[in-house]
């Protein structure tokens, strides 16, 4: 009788191991299909982008047309989040009249998420901003957050995720289209956990910047930066991030998203954070920096540096200033550090720590540095050029996974 009970318990626990084992395989396979099947705008034939220069930004209002998004009373979430998007668009293409701002949407109409991803892509975006408003059951919850792409770490962050990837549901034949993606299934977001962003540095940076200012200018409740597994920003190539402007929900943020004052105190938020973004790749750090000419000190000589790899085409390191003016690769400019190397984009003078053949002693630079410069990030190059940390896995003959 114990030996019949024992085989049944095996039984069961064997069956419920091959069901886990079969959710993680389709959710692999989902990820894989969803990756090859969109439509980038880095295709064979073209030039590396320069990704250091903010050239091109994609602004997309969620919802439109027959997917209304969070409605209370008169307030829909769709007319809100557009007139955001355009006060936005209008302060970028007032004060930086060089760089291109291109909208999802300029008017009540319905767009399909992988086509938001897909206009950004093909335009070879810089940067991605979706934004959006909130809604939940209770009436006291208030605040603005930013995501950016990632793995939920609570349930009220994949609730969020599950409320706007429902919008797949009025897409045509949406099933195909997403290989089978159900928005309301937390099964189908174990796919999430795979991902890796390569542009996640970016991302987050300027998703702390967009919280730093609804909190500074807006004076709205900071929710904080969160991750959650977004399909719109899934299929980005680029810094990505989604805004969620306010709940609908709470009754005086509802009023104050209803009101012009409010959306244009939300649009310049946003415009200021991505100034402030804008500034930290392209701009002038803020270091006590000495100029070309201007020290007797001799730049150490690129023999030195530690951990350089000399003879690979690929290779990785950290970008940690820029500046309007060339300054001198010396340590006195670089509180200390004696591995810097610079390269000449246009007007603007980039500098970097360190050349690594391998991803994660690139990422292990980071880390150090980020005690003394605040907006570090790993890049990547192939013959002194800079490109994608993508690509340059893509292209190494034993690709690393990013951490």
């Amino acid at each position: 009788m114990q030996n019949n009970s024992n085989i049944s318990i095996f039984v069961e626990e064997t069956e419920m191991i091959m069901k886990k084992s079969l959710v993680y395989f389709l959710a692999i396979l989902t990820l894989f299909v969803l990756k090859s099947t969109c439509t980038y705008g880095n295709s064979e034939g073209t030039t590396p982008k320069d990704e250091s220069v903010i050239s091109v930004v994609v602004i997309d209002p969620g919802h439109g047309g027959k997917d209304p998004g969070a409605v209370v009373g008169k307030a829909q979430e769709k007319n809100i989040v557009l007139d955001i998007a355009l006060k936005l668009g209008n302060y970028i293409k007032t004060n930086f009249p060089e760089t291109k701002v291109i909208y999802t949407r300029e008017k009540d109409v319905f767009v399909p998420l992988y086509q938001r991803a897909d206009i950004a892509n093909k335009n070879k975006a810089d940067l991605f901003i979706s934004i959006h408003a909130n809604y939940v059951s209770s009436s006291s919850v208030q605040g603005t957050e930013t995501f950016v792409l990632g793995q939920h770490r609570s349930e009220d962050n994949l609730e969020v995720a599950k409320k706007e990837n429902s919008v797949i549901l009025l897409e045509d034949d949406y099933s195909t289209t997403y290989e089978g993606f159900d928005p309301n299934s937390p099964e189908s977001y174990i796919m999430f956990e795979l991902v890796q962003d390569e542009y996640l540095d970016q991302s987050v940076m300027l998703a702390s910047d967009i919280q730093n200012e609804f909190k500074i200018q807006a004076k709205r409740f900071d929710r904080s930066v969160k991750q959650a597994g977004f399909l719109v920003l899934r299929q980005t190539t680029m810094p990505s991030v989604l805004v969620e402007a306010g709940f609908l929900s709470h009754s005086s943020e509802r009023d104050f998203l209803m009101s012009d004052t409010g959306r244009n105190k939300i649009a310049l938020s946003i415009f200021s954070a991505f100034k402030e973004y804008k500034r930290k790749i392209e701009g002038k750090s803020s270091f006590n920096l000495v100029t070309e000419n201007k020290t007797n000190e001799t730049p150490k000589p690129a023999t030195e540096e530690k951990k350089v790899e000399q003879t690979r085409d690929i290779y990785y390191s950290v970008q940690i200033a820029a500046s309007k003016k060339a300054l001198e690769t010396t340590p006195s400019n670089f509180q200390g550090e004696k591995n810097i190397f610079r390269q000449d984009h246009g007007k603007v003078y980039k500098y970097f720590s360190g050349k690594f053949s391998s991803y994660r002693d690139a990422i292990n630079e980071k880390d150090r540095l980020l005690k003394k410069f605040s907006d570090a990030f790993v890049v990547a190059f192939e013959n002194d050029i800079l490109i994608s940390v993508k690509k340059a896995q893509e292209k190494n003959a034993i690709p690393e996974s990013i951490p």
